[in-house]
């Protein structure tokens, strides 16, 4: 990428800049940056709806939790498999992303996947930036880009996902992880 990093990988927590709508307070996993754009997932945000009622077939295979997650605004009429890869599988029905993280394919047989995976979520929608649009949203302020950890991704669950990814984050930024929902009552 021409004067960026890739940011594939990557963690982008919404500052308080962000303070309404579906990025408020969230963490998104960054499953593609490059020249084109990038896409991602919001973490963290169970949805109502059982993995069962929107893929019959799947409601099995995902592991802990038989939720459907909201992924972004984008396409929430579609929806994505993110599991973690059994080392040294993720072959079949499975794209390795990066790590230990993989991309299913949720029109594979479920059988054929399921031995290859510890723990998969299923996302509805995902979130999605043009070219430039991102970077432009990271130097205005609106995120903080950090690394993730394992448990990012499938484990840790529900809106307190933001201040445990910023509480471990070392000098000022750490201190956000307590910033208040309404700074003016502070």
């Amino acid at each position: 990428m021409t004067g960026h990093a890739d940011l594939t990988g990557k963690l982008l927590v919404a500052t308080p800049e962000i303070s309404e709508g579906v990025f408020r307070r969230s963490v998104v996993l960054l499953l593609h940056h490059g020249e084109d754009g990038a896409q991602g997932i919001i973490l963290g945000q169970p949805l109502d709806t059982l993995v069962s009622a929107l893929l019959p077939t799947w409601s099995e295979p995902v592991l802990d939790d038989p939720h459907a997650y909201f992924g972004g605004p984008v396409q929430t009429d579609s929806a994505l498999g993110v599991a973690a890869l059994v080392e040294g599988r993720g072959d079949t029905g499975v794209a390795r992303l990066y790590g230990d993280l993989g991309l299913v394919d949720l029109d594979a047989d479920p059988e054929v996947v399921t031995n290859q995976v510890s723990a998969m979520r299923v996302f509805v929608g995902y979130a999605g930036w043009s070219a430039g649009q991102l970077e432009g949203e990271i130097t205005s302020g609106s995120w903080f880009v950090v690394d993730r950890r394992p448990g990012d991704v499938l484990h840790e669950a529900g809106p307190a996902l933001w201040s445990r990814v910023l509480a471990r984050q070392p000098g000022p930024l750490g201190w956000m992880a307590t910033y208040p929902d309404d700074p003016s009552l502070n």
